[in-house]
């Protein structure tokens, strides 16, 4: 185990969670996050097992903290990259873009098999983790909606599917069959013109 190079206590205890949270993120990217497990996680992070666990009870545990990074890291993203004034039909794009890269960053299996690995409790936990990115998609589509931009009946259901086009995208952008620009404009391109939006051909 390291030594305390930090001035307290609660200073190294930060240190070691985001080596830890650091250690899960370059993981996700070689292997995928169901794949890896907590010696993994311990071994790249410097660390002992023991030690690890002092900080994660288990990879669940572990995984809602990453995933909860990740959707902080994805909403200060977002609100860097909107345009000024950006209409509904940017605010889209934008949100599309960051999710496709979100995917290439972190690859994950699909719901059902992180549902299988981890156990329906702790997925439930995982989607509740999300849930600020899916109020952004939904907000997007209210005001696309107010605005006459776009045409939706159901706007949750609407971002529900929304969601799944995204992530229907994961397999070809992970084998790299479509670029992420590629990928973009196949999603972009479907879900404005299923919202009544006219896209440039």
């Amino acid at each position: 185990m390291p030594r305390i190079s930090a001035a307290t206590i609660g200073e190294h205890r930060a240190q070691t969670q985001e080596r830890i949270l650091r250690a899960v993120s370059r993981l996700t990217r070689e292997q995928g996050i169901d794949t890896i497990s907590m010696t993994d996680v311990a071994s790249e992070a410097g660390i002992t097992r023991t030690v690890l666990y002092n900080y994660f009870p288990d990879k669940a545990a572990l995984l809602l903290a990453f995933t909860e990074r990740v959707t902080h890291y994805f909403i200060d993203s977002y609100e860097r990259e909107l345009p000024e004034r950006a209409t509904p039909a940017e605010r889209l794009r934008v949100f599309v873009r960051l999710q496709l890269a979100g995917l290439l960053a972190h690859p994950h299996p699909g719901p059902a098999d992180l549902s299988a690995a981890l156990g329906p409790d702790a997925y439930q936990r995982l989607a509740d983790h999300v849930e600020p990115m899916q109020r952004i998609l939904t907000g997007i589509i209210d005001s696309g909606v107010a605005s006459g931009d776009f045409q939706a009946a159901d706007v949750a259901a609407t971002a529900r599917i929304i969601l799944a086009v995204i992530g229907a995208e994961r397999v070809p952008l992970l084998s790299g069959a479509v670029t992420p620009e590629e990928a973009e404009e196949i999603v972009s391109g479907f879900v404005l013109r299923g919202l009544g939006c006219r896209v440039p051909a």
